[in-house]
């Protein structure tokens, strides 16, 4: 075998087990890797029952109900569809009615969503990410720094 062969057997090699390696990594992280998805998507893609994903968007107004015990039932909006979602746990401090939320769990077979990780939003001006970019895309949020744009009187040079 000349010099040139046993270099491009090494490589395939090198190349064979970085592939493995891939592959290996990307079947232990399928998992855990949860998409996210606002009540809108969720019932446009119709997810099948035990699929575990994230579910963003606004708690409606007047939803929230806390059964005996840590349970809490409310409904997540993003102002076209809305969710129900069961809660079985404390929720964070600041969890309100109005507000931005977004919870990790899936969805029953009776089409509500049991969620197992509740996340809220932590001052006035903040909303999680995905669920800005969400809201926004649907023309249903402006953002504080989009407000305060609009506020700003243009410059002219």
């Amino acid at each position: 075998m000349t010099r040139k062969q046993r270099r491009s057997v090494l490589i395939g090699g090198c190349m064979a087990v970085l592939a493995v390696a891939v592959g290996l990594v990307l079947f232990a992280l399928s998992d855990s890797i949860v998409f996210f998805y606002s009540p809108s998507e969720v019932m446009a893609k119709e997810l099948s029952p035990g699929q575990r994903f994230r579910l963003g968007g606004l708690v409606e107004d007047g939803s929230v109900v806390r059964n005996r015990g840590t349970t809490v039932r409310f409904v997540i909006t993003d102002k076209a569809k809305d969710l129900p979602v069961t809660y079985t746990g404390v929720l964070p401090d600041l969890f309100r009615e109005g507000q931005g939320v977004v919870a990790e769990g899936m969805l029953g077979a009776d089409g509500v969503f049991q969620a197992d990780k509740v996340l809220a939003k932590h001052d006035e001006n903040y909303m999680p990410p995905e669920v800005a970019a969400k809201l926004k895309e649907q023309g249903l949020w402006e953002g504080p720094e989009q407000a305060s744009r609009e506020a700003e009187p243009s410059k002219v040079n």
